[in-house]
């Protein structure tokens, strides 16, 4: 949680101490491993004005206690405001069906490096908001 959080520091101005605090809570309430090596830990924050969000392919997986027991190498962090209820749950609803479409999940897995990846997540942005 500790690189989520950073990164989510240097991406977006974030406290990273405060983010690591919120999604630990999160975490101790019951895994976000979502399973296929997948993980997206998520929390509401103060202080945003709408979700933002952190992937991290690791280069070693690690147990994140997911319901098929399978080490997570694949994490899509997470965050929304406090007050965004619904929001926050279209977003978790949208990187669910990114993570369970297996052609996605073995482009992300393949991509060479962070350039490739990150022109992988801007294109299904950019697709699915026209």
């Amino acid at each position: 949680m500790a690189i989520l959080a950073d990164c989510f520091g240097a991406v977006y101005g974030l406290d990273p101490d405060y983010v690591h605090e919120r999604l630990s809570e999160r975490e101790a309430l019951g895994s976000t491993g979502f399973g296929r090596g997948v993980a997206i830990p998520h929390a509401r924050i103060a202080g945003l004005t709408r979700p933002v969000a952190v992937f991290l392919r690791l280069q070693r997986p690690v147990d994140f206690a997911s319901a098929d027991g399978m080490p997570v190498d694949c994490v899509f962090g997470l965050l929304s405001p406090d007050q965004a209820g619904a929001v926050h749950l279209q977003a978790l609803a949208g990187i669910s069906r990114l993570m369970r479409d297996d052609r996605m999940h073995a482009r992300l897995l393949a991509a060479p490096d962070a350039d490739a990846l990150y022109g992988l997540l801007v294109n299904v942005i950019d697709r699915d908001a026209a």
